[in-house]
C-alpha cells in the first residue's frame, strides 16, 4: 500500500469484549480532549460585561445661519487667509453642547469647520481617530494635555485633538494644518476647555 493511502489502525477487542472496547474508547476520548482546544474559563462572578469598542460620533451638518458664538469670522479669515462670506452652525445636543461652525467661501463651499464633542474619553478619542487616524496622521499636541493627529486630506487638512472626554476637530480647505492648529487653540481658549 502506498504511503499516501494509509489507513487508520483498527482496534479489535478479542477475548475481553466490552471491557477492552470501553477502555480503548475512553482513551480515545481522553486523547481527543487533550489534543483539542481547552475550554474557555468561566467569567468571574460579579464581573462587568465586556465593553464594546467606542464609536466615533457622526460629523455634524449645518442647519442654520450663524454666527459662531465662540469663533469670529475675522479670526477665521486671519488664520485661513480667505474671506468668509457666511457662517452656518449645526444643532446642539447632549454630546454637542457647542454647535459646529461652518465658515463658507464666496462660492458657498466650506473653508473651515469647527467641531467640539463632549462625551466619554473613549468616544472623544474615537472621534479624533476617525478624523485623523493614528495610522496615517502626524502627532498633534496642544498645551494642557491635548493630543491627537493632523494631516492633509483630499479636501484640505484636519487637526483633531482630545483631552479627557472632549474632542476638538478642525477641518480646513487649506493643505497645511497650521491654520487648523491655530483655530483649535483659539477655540479651546474661547470655550475654556
Amino acid at each position: 500500500m502506498s504511503p499516501a493511502r494509509r489507513r487508520r489502525p483498527t482496534i479489535v477487542a478479542v477475548g475481553r469484549g466490552p471491557a477492552i472496547a470501553a477502555v480503548a474508547g475512553g482513551l480515545l476520548a481522553l486523547l481527543s480532549v487533550a489534543c483539542g482546544d481547552p475550554p474557555a474559563p468561566p467569567a468571574p462572578v460579579g464581573s462587568p460585561p465586556a465593553r464594546s469598542a467606542a464609536v466615533a460620533l457622526p460629523a455634524p451638518q449645518p442647519v442654520a445661519d450663524g454666527p459662531c458664538r465662540y469663533l469670529s469670522a475675522a479670526a477665521v479669515q486671519d488664520a485661513n487667509g480667505e474671506r468668509v462670506s457666511a457662517v452656518r452652525v449645526s444643532e446642539t445636543g447632549p454630546d454637542r453642547p457647542h454647535p459646529a461652525c461652518f465658515f463658507l467661501t464666496a462660492n458657498g463651499a466650506v473653508q473651515l469647520r469647527t467641531w467640539i464633542v463632549v462625551a466619554t474619553p473613549e468616544v472623544a478619542r474615537a472621534t479624533v481617530d476617525a478624523a485623523a487616524p493614528v495610522a496615517t496622521s502626524d502627532l498633534a499636541e496642544l498645551p494642557g494635555g491635548w493630543s491627537g493627529g493632523s494631516q492633509p486630506t483630499a479636501d484640505g487638512a484636519v487637526f483633531a485633538v482630545s483631552r479627557q472626554g472632549t474632542a476638538v476637530v478642525i477641518t480646513t480647505n487649506q493643505r497645511q494644518t497650521i491654520s487648523a492648529r491655530q483655530v483649535a487653540g483659539q477655540v479651546i481658549v474661547a470655550l475654556g476647555l
